[in-house]
């Protein structure tokens, strides 16, 4: 497997907690399912996407992207699995309007705190 193949895995496992994470929380709560309550995994949560805004606010590329972009250059073809992640991962659309949609989105993640607030491990006897 290609590096570039292996950075680009990595960024669509991290894209897909930050976005898949809220409704599993959500769906979580509904079904009364303790983990979603798990403070590690919700300050995790809330801290992945809190670092997708900042970039985005500072006009930063992605590190993950970056990264990816610079091992690709070597390389004359795209893989099958760029090409595939690429098309699930990557839009054209204005760099406003992504950030947008991140601030909105970390918005929900930090509002999902008081309605399904994280709680501590209970000491068992």
């Amino acid at each position: 497997m290609l590096l570039a193949d292996f950075v680009l895995i990595i960024h669509f496992f991290y894209v897909l907690f930050v976005v898949a994470s809220l409704p599993v929380i959500w769906l979580g709560a509904w079904f009364k399912l303790a983990f979603v309550r798990n403070p590690w995994f919700r300050y995790l949560h809330l801290a992945a996407i809190l670092f997708v805004v900042a970039e985005s606010l500072q006009g930063v590329v992605c590190p993950l992207t970056l990264w990816e972009n610079t091992l690709r250059q070597i390389e004359t073809n795209s893989s099958f699995i760029q090409q595939w992640l690429h098309k699930i991962m990557f839009y054209t659309v204005p760099e406003g309007l992504f950030t947008v949609v991140y601030v909105l989105f970390a918005g929900l993640v930090a509002a999902t705190f008081k309605w399904v607030p994280p709680e501590p491990r209970k000491n068992l006897p």
